[in-house]
């Protein structure tokens, strides 16, 4: 009963307290469009490509994972108070746009001083301003389209934020190859320029403050819950350990594969990293549109553990193959991966969260928990292959990733709304 109830709480209300139409107009939704795409070749640059950028200046593994590592803390620090900065602050727009700027400043001091000290400072700068971004987009789209359309907009927002990586990624293969790799850390400050001009496409009018935050817009509209009543939600509960336990296994494979490429290959290295990118991106663009229309139909907890499950064979296959053509083809499976989890991990934040005002603050702390897994990652999977090789490295994250499976299919119910509750209610009766 206690189930049904709060499956029965979360339900939207029929009066519309949680679901509302939203006409949002034209100039608003391609600002929203472009900013997802610009905003991921902005990111892009100082992504998958430092691993490579940093190797290149004799940085060994453990080096290159530290920085990686560093950047990380940084993020984990900041994305808690980020997302409750966005719950609080009205202009998103402006958050925004002060971060991308942060963002180029760092992209800038890495490609002038790639000694360990400024590239240690840079990478506490990008990683401690881009906690921002995750949050501010998914408010800025439920305030803009609100829940009925949410699960569209988020599978729309990833397409363009995939598509944006594949330009990147071809644009910056090309110049690390052509040019120099520092040439690509320019490119990402020259990107931030059109990024934050194109934030004024979106009128803030139309961002409505209370559902972007996952409230009310009932008499309790304004009244956010306890975050640690919050925290005592079971199902938040596992969906953490799950989603800490995905980037866990998932963050350090991309960069150790690079490394790898790396290693007596030069500038053709850069290529490499860039087919790779462009394979993940090109399958998550297909899939994101697809995923998000499914979510609201098949479920979310189907297509989570569609995209869990191809995490483990991906690790296990990179140790069977040296062939720099199927390394490449293998990319295709992390782009299902984080193409389906980019889209649905949102939503079933949003359906724990609804009508708490919680929802970025909670996205937030997600983010935290996630950027931990990942940056334990990134140095634990660094000094296992440093020591023993890179078919440890890539089995010992394929070993996180089934365990990751496994409490997912067992213990995560369906969080999918208005079917989860009838479904709850039905199984409440026969009992």
């Amino acid at each position: 009963m206690e189930r049904l109830a709060r499956a029965m709480k979360r339900t939207p209300e029929p009066d519309g307290s949680i679901e509302t139409k939203k006409s949002p107009s034209r100039r608003t939704l391609r600002g929203l469009d472009w900013l997802n795409f610009l905003l991921a070749d902005v990111q892009t640059g100082v992504g998958p490509f430092v691993a490579i950028y940093l190797a290149g200046y004799k940085w060994n593994e453990e080096s290159v994972g530290l920085a990686l590592t560093v950047g990380g803390i940084a993020g984990i620090l900041t994305q808690t108070p980020a997302g409750g900065l966005v719950d609080f602050l009205r202009s998103k727009r402006a958050l925004v746009g002060v971060a991308v700027a942060a963002l180029a400043a760092g992209a800038l001091l890495i490609a002038l001083f790639p000694s360990f000290w400024p590239v240690m400072a840079a990478q506490v700068f990008i990683g401690g301003t881009s906690s921002v971004f995750i949050p501010a987009i998914c408010a800025m789209s439920l305030g803009i389209v609100g829940h009925a359309a949410f699960d569209t907009r988020q599978g729309r927002n990833q397409t363009f934020n995939s598509a944006g990586n594949v330009t990147a990624a071809v644009s910056m293969g090309l110049l690390g190859y052509f040019v120099s790799d520092r040439s690509i850390f320019f490119f990402v400050v020259a990107l931030a320029v059109p990024t934050i001009l194109v934030l004024l496409l979106i009128r803030p009018a139309e961002i409505d403050y209370e559902l972007a935050r996952g409230a009310n817009e009932g008499e309790k509209g304004g009244k956010a819950e306890s975050v640690r009543v919050l925290f005592r939600d079971r199902p938040l509960v596992i969906f953490l350990v799950c989603a800490v336990m995905f980037h866990f296994a998932n963050a350090a494979m991309l960069p150790l594969l690079g490394e790898f490429l790396a290693k007596g290959r030069g500038r053709s290295s850069m290529l490499f990293m860039s087919a790779c990118v462009v394979t993940t991106q090109f399958i998550i663009t297909l899939l994101a549109s697809w995923s998000g229309r499914k979510a609201g139909t098949w479920g979310r907890k189907p297509l989570l553990l569609i995209a869990f499950g191809v995490l483990p064979i991906r690790g296990v296959l990179y140790t069977l193959t040296s062939n720099k053509a199927l390394l490449v083809a293998i990319q295709v499976l992390d782009g299902i991966g984080a193409g389906i989890f980019g889209v649905v991990s949102v939503l079933v934040i949003a359906d724990l969260t609804r009508g708490t005002g919680r929802f970025n603050l909670t996205l937030g702390a997600i983010t935290t928990a996630v950027g931990i897994g990942a940056a334990l990652s990134q140095v634990i999977a660094g000094s296992i292959v440093h020591r023993v090789g890179s078919n440890a490295g890539f089995l010992f994250l394929a070993g996180v990733a089934s365990a990751a499976l496994a409490i997912l299919y067992f213990f995560m119910p369906e969080t999918g709304g208005v079917r989860n509750a009838a479904k709850l209610n039905q199984e409440g009766n026969e009992h």
